[in-house]
C-alpha cells in the first residue's frame, strides 16, 4: 500500500485536471461569451477520471470508483466527436478503452477481496457510502445527458442541464467529502460550484435578447 500523502497526491493531481478543464472552458466561454465545449475540457477530464479512479480504489472508496468509471466513456466518446480520439496513437487507445474493463476484471476474480475493501470499510459506514455513492450518480447522470445531447446534434455541446446537474451533484459530493474529510473532494468539487453557476449565467445571458 502506497504512504497516505502518494495517495493524496494522486487525488489532487486528478482534481488539478478537473479543475483546468473548468478553467479552461470557463476563460474561453467568458471571451466567447456563450458557453463552449472546448477539446481541452475532454483531455483534461479523461485524465483527470483515470487518476481519480487510482486514487478512489486506494481509499477503499467505493463511490469515488463508480463515478469515474460511468463517466470515462462519455469523456472518450466526446473526443471521438471532436475528432481527436482517433488521432492518437493505436496502442493509447487500446489502453484507454480498456484499462477500466481489465481493472474491473481484476476486481471480480478477488471478489471477496474488493467486498471486504469497498463495502466493510470502517471509515466510511454503509449510511455514508450510500450518500456518497448518490452524490456520484447524480453528479454522473450530467454527462450521460450531455453526451445524449450532443449525439443528437452531432457535436460535443455543454447545454444548461449539464451545468444545473453539475451543481446538484456536486454540493452532495462535497457534503460528502466533510463526512469523509476528504480534503480531495472538498477543494475539487468546491471550485466547480463557481464555474457551474457562472456558465448558467453566460448561458442565460446569451439567450436573452439584447
Amino acid at each position: 500500500m502506497l504512504p497516505v500523502y502518494a495517495i493524496y497526491a494522486i487525488g489532487f493531481a486528478a482534481q488539478a485536471c478537473f479543475s483546468a478543464r473548468i478553467l479552461v472552458q470557463w476563460i474561453l466561454s467568458e471571451r466567447a461569451r456563450r458557453v463552449l465545449s472546448p477539446s481541452a475540457f475532454w483531455v483534461c477530464s479523461l485524465v483527470g477520471s483515470y487518476l481519480l479512479c487510482i486514487y478512489g480504489y486506494l481509499r477503499g472508496d467505493f463511490s469515488i470508483v463508480l463515478g469515474q468509471f460511468i463517466s470515462y466513456y462519455v469523456y472518450i466518446g466526446n473526443l471521438r466527436l471532436k475528432g481527436l480520439f482517433h488521432r492518437l496513437p493505436f496502442w493509447v487507445r487500446l489502453i484507454l478503452w480498456f484499462t477500466p474493463m481489465v481493472a474491473l476484471a481484476l476486481v471480480t476474480a478477488d471478489a471477496g477481496s474488493a467486498f471486504e475493501r469497498f463495502f466493510r470499510n470502517e471509515q466510511v459506514p454503509m449510511g455514508l457510502l450510500l450518500f456518497g455513492s448518490a452524490g456520484q450518480i447524480v453528479f454522473t447522470l450530467r454527462f450521460l445527458y450531455q453526451w445524449f445531447y450532443s449525439v443528437r446534434r452531432n457535436q460535443s455541446l455543454l447545454p444548461a442541464g449539464f451545468w444545473i446537474i453539475s451543481l446538484c451533484g456536486s454540493l452532495i459530493i462535497v457534503t460528502y467529502g466533510v463526512l469523509r474529510s476528504d480534503p480531495v473532494l472538498i477543494i475539487g468539487q468546491s471550485f466547480g460550484l463557481i464555474a457551474y453557476i457562472r456558465n448558467l449565467f453566460i448561458g442565460r445571458t446569451k439567450t436573452l435578447p439584447s
